[in-house]
C-alpha cells in the first residue's frame, strides 16, 4: 500500500486528503470565502491597549480585532526603541505600542470561534528549503538534521547570504540540497520581503501586505520530505498550475503528480467522504469491540475509552490493556483527522499494572510521532488521566464543517416533550395572573401539541377548570420541540 495526497478542487472549495496505507490520516479544507490567514502579513492599526492583559487589539481589516501579546513583540521591530533593546524583557505593553499606531504583523493563529486572530511582529517568510527572518543576523538549522557535518555545510552556504535584510532558518527539507537551490531560495525570499516593505510604504492601515499560498500549493510545500508515492489532482487547471509550481520549486514531487480523470469523484474512490462523516461523530469503533467517545469543548477535548462488552474477571485485565493499546493508535489518528488541538484529556480504562500503564503511554507517544503538529504528553495524572497538548493553528474539522444546532443551541440535548408540556401549563398560569384575557391559544410543535391533546389532556382540562378559561392548543409544523407561544385572546 502507498501514501497518497488526494486534491479535490471545485470553484468554491479545495480539499486535500492524506491517505496512508488505505486509511485517511488528514483532511485539509479551504473555502474560497473563508481562506485561512495564518502566515499572512498585514499593516494593522492598534485599536486598543490592555495593560492588565499585557496585550493589544489590532485592526487588520477583519470582522474581529486580532490579538497581539507583549511576548509576541520582538526587539527588531519598529515597536521597540533601538537604544532600549538591551532591557527589552522589562518592557510592558503600554511602553511597546500605543493606540492608533500603525504596525506590521503576521498571523500565527486563525480566528477560532469567538477569538480573533493571534498575531506576532516576529515576521517570517517560508520557502522550499528556508525560512527568512527579517531583521535578524542569525542562521539556524532544523534539529531534525542530525549530521553535524551536514549542518555545518548548510550553515556555511546560507551564512553568505545574510545581510541587513535578515537571516534564515534552514528547514529539514534542505538536507542534502545543493548550493544552487539554496541560493535560489535566498534570492526568492529577499525579493519577496522587499515587495512586502514596498507595499508597507504604499498601502494604508488595515491592508494585507502578503498572502500565504493557497491550500493545494501550501500542502505540497509543507509535505516535502514526507514519503509520498503519488499526488492525485482532479482539476486540470490546478494540476497544470501544480506542475509548473513543482517544476520550479519542488522538483522531486513533480514526477509524483497525477491528473485524476475518473468518472467517480476522487474522494468516493478512496472512501474519504464516508471517513470524513465518521470523523464528525462522537463514537469511534475499535476492531476489538471497544470504542472511543470524543467530546470537543471550548476549553479542551476529552477522549474516553471503553471496552464494550464485558468479558469476565479472568481476562479482564488483559482485555483492558489490549483495548487501551489499540486505542492509542486510534486516538493519534483521530487527533490528526479531526485536527483537534489545545488541551486533550484521555481517560484510559483503569489499569492495575504499572508496566501496562508505561507501555500504553509509550505506544501513544510512538503513534503521535507521525503527527506533523507538535504534541506533548504529560503522562498519567493522580486521577489516572493522561494529559497532553497538540499545537492548534487552524479550526478543527468539526468547526469547519458544522454549525451550532439551532434546536439545542450547543447543549447536545433538548427538553423532553413532557417537560415542554409542563412548561406551557406553567406559562398559561403565569400569563393568566398577570393579564386579563378571555381565553388562550397555545402554539407548539407537532409532538408537544399531540401530547397536550393525548397524554396531558387531563392536566390541560384541570388547568382550564382552575383558571375558568378555555385553553386551545394548535400545532405548528415549523416549531422546534422546545418552541411555543401562549397567545391571549
Amino acid at each position: 500500500m502507498s501514501t497518497e495526497l488526494l486534491v479535490n478542487v471545485t470553484p468554491s472549495e479545495t480539499r486535500v486528503a492524506l491517505v496512508d496505507h488505505g486509511m485517511l490520516q488528514e483532511v485539509h479544507i479551504e473555502r474560497q470565502a473563508k481562506r485561512g490567514i495564518v502566515g499572512n502579513i498585514y499593516k494593522g492599526k492598534i485599536s486598543r491597549v490592555l495593560p492588565g492583559m499585557q496585550a493589544a487589539f489590532v485592526d487588520i481589516g477583519m470582522d474581529k480585532a486580532a490579538f497581539l501579546h507583549a511576548s509576541d513583540i520582538v526587539p527588531h521591530t519598529e515597536c521597540v526603541d533601538v537604544q532600549e533593546k538591551h532591557h527589552f524583557q522589562a518592557r510592558n505593553i503600554a511602553e511597546l505600542v500605543r493606540q492608533g499606531q500603525d504596525i506590521m504583523v503576521q498571523v500565527v493563529k486563525d480566528p477560532i470561534s469567538t477569538k480573533g486572530a493571534r498575531l506576532t511582529t516576529d515576521i517570517t517568510l517560508p520557502s522550499r528549503y528556508l525560512v527568512f527572518m527579517p531583521g535578524s543576523a542569525h542562521v539556524g538549522v532544523s534539529q531534525r538534521i542530525e549530521s553535524e557535518e551536514e549542518r555545518e555545510r548548510l550553515k556555511q552556504i546560507v551564512s553568505r547570504h545574510v545581510d541587513e535584510l535578515g537571516g534564515f532558518i534552514i528547514r529539514t527539507a534542505a538536507e542534502g540540497v545543493g548550493e544552487r537551490e539554496l541560493e535560489q531560495d535566498t534570492v526568492f525570499l529577499k525579493r519577496l520581503w522587499r515587495k512586502v516593505l514596498e507595499r508597507r510604504g504604499k498601502y494604508k492601515a488595515c491592508s494585507v501586505l502578503y498572502e500565504d499560498l493557497s491550500l493545494a500549493f501550501r500542502i505540497l510545500r509543507d509535505f516535502v520530505g514526507t514519503e509520498l508515492d503519488r499526488i492525485r489532482v482532479d482539476s486540470r487547471l490546478t494540476f497544470d498550475q501544480l506542475k509548473q509550481f513543482t517544476e520550479e520549486f519542488v522538483p522531486e514531487l513533480h514526477p509524483k503528480l497525477d491528473y485524476y480523470s475518473g468518472e467517480s469523484p476522487i474522494f468516493d474512490m478512496y472512501d474519504v467522504e464516508n471517513e470524513i462523516q465518521r470523523a464528525l461523530e462522537r463514537k469511534v469503533e475499535l476492531k476489538s469491540g471497544g470504542y472511543l467517545i470524543i467530546d470537543q469543548t471550548e476549553a479542551m477535548t476529552t477522549v474516553d475509552i471503553n471496552t464494550g462488552a464485558f468479558v469476565g474477571h479472568r481476562n479482564l485485565e488483559e482485555t483492558i490493556f489490549n483495548t487501551n493499546l489499540e486505542a492509542t493508535a486510534a486516538i493519534a489518528r483521530q487527533l490528526r483527522l479531526r485536527n483537534l488541538g489545545g488541551i486533550i484529556i484521555i481517560d484510559f480504562i483503569d489499569m492495575q499494572s504499572d508496566d501496562h500503564r508505561r507501555r500504553v503511554l509509550q505506544s501513544l507517544e510512538q503513534a503521535l510521532a507521525k503527527d506533523r503538529a507538535k504534541t506533548s504528553v504529560n503522562g498519567f495524572s493522580q486521577l489516572g488521566l493522561v494529559e497532553m497538548t497538540r499545537k492548534r493553528t487552524r479550526e478543527s474539522l468539526e468547526h469547519v464543517l458544522c454549525a451550532q444546532c439551532p434546536e439545542c443551541k450547543g447543549r447536545g440535548r433538548v427538553k423532553t416533550v413532557e417537560s415542554v408540556c409542563f412548561e406551557i401549563l406553567r406559562e398559561v398560569l403565569r400569563v393568566n395572573r398577570a393579564y386579563d384575557a378571555d381565553r388562550f391559544v397555545v402554539y407548539a410543535s407537532l409532538a408537544v401539541a399531540e401530547a397536550l391533546h393525548v397524554e396531558e389532556s387531563h392536566s390541560l382540562a384541570e388547568l382550564e377548570v382552575f383558571i375558568g378559561k378555555e385553553v386551545k392548543v394548535q400545532a405548528e409544523p415549523l416549531y422546534s420541540q422546545e418552541q411555543f407561544d401562549v397567545v391571549m385572546m
